[in-house]
């Protein structure tokens, strides 16, 4: 019987391994001459609205220069027929090259703390030009830009959300961390965190201080600890229906 739900699991992953994706590929090169490749996912649009745009930042094991590995996990939430419906908007998700991040912050693992740098990684700096591009050259509803991000991604949500946060509406890190003496800075900004309570990899610890850093500064983030859960807390994070909808009704004031 074992043996028999096995195939039967492996003949699924299979089928989902042959859908092909609704993402588009493309690449960004910099004036430096750096290059950022990306996928992306278009609305059902038309003529007339303007659509939200939505940054998809993934984990460390994601990166490289194949254009694809950044779709593993998360991405393709946003994909499904039932939310393109629901929720039409721009999806972009860059691919980080090899050995490099999204955030540019000293990590002491020690105390679990984070310190922003001064300069940021020129990953990020590809990244804000190509979003100044989207929206110059696509009906993005500038009011409703979102950014989102799992593990290295959640760590580099923060770190982009500290440094433009004039350009976010909202933003989901999933069991990230970021500079907490920071916050103040972000605190105008709807934020939802997720974590699992097992995580081995980046503390839930970073997660706890970071609600009570944005709730001292007078904000009041979302907060979604799982328990039982080790880092694949994306899993739950990005199929949860009511983190879909309370996304896309942030709107930048």
């Amino acid at each position: 019987m074992k043996s028999v739900l096995t195939f039967v699991f492996l003949l699924i992953l299979s089928a989902a391994a042959a859908q092909p994706s609704k993402f588009g590929a493309d690449k960004y090169i910099s004036p430096r001459g750096d290059t950022l490749p990306y996928r992306f996912l278009f609305p059902d649009a038309d003529t007339f609205r303007r659509y939200p745009l939505i940054i998809f930042l993934h984990g460390s094991g994601e990166r490289g220069n194949d254009n694809e590995a950044q779709l593993k996990w998360g991405a393709q939430n946003f994909a499904t027929d039932e939310n393109m419906f629901r929720f039409p908007a721009f999806v972009v998700a860059p691919q980080c090259p090899a050995g490099q991040s999204w955030a540019n912050m000293d990590w002491d693992r020690k105390t679990n703390q984070m310190k922003m740098l001064p300069e940021p990684t020129k990953t990020m700096v590809s990244l804000m030009e190509l979003i100044s591009k989207l929206k110059k050259n696509f009906r993005v509803d500038t009011t409703r830009i979102y950014i989102t991000g799992l593990s290295m991604g959640g760590f580099g949500t923060y770190d982009a959300l500290m440094r433009y946060p004039d350009l976010f509406a909202a933003a989901v890190p999933v069991c990230g961390g970021g500079d907490i003496t920071k916050a103040a800075s972000i605190a105008k900004i709807p934020i939802w965190i997720f974590h699992g309570a097992e995580d081995p990899s980046v503390s839930p610890v970073m997660s706890y201080e970071m609600v009570a850093a944005l709730t001292k500064a007078g904000a009041r983030p979302g907060f979604t600890m799982y328990p039982e859960v080790g880092h694949f807390s994306w899993l739950g994070a990005y199929s949860d229906p009511q983190m879909m909808a309370w996304l896309f009704r942030q709107r930048k004031k």
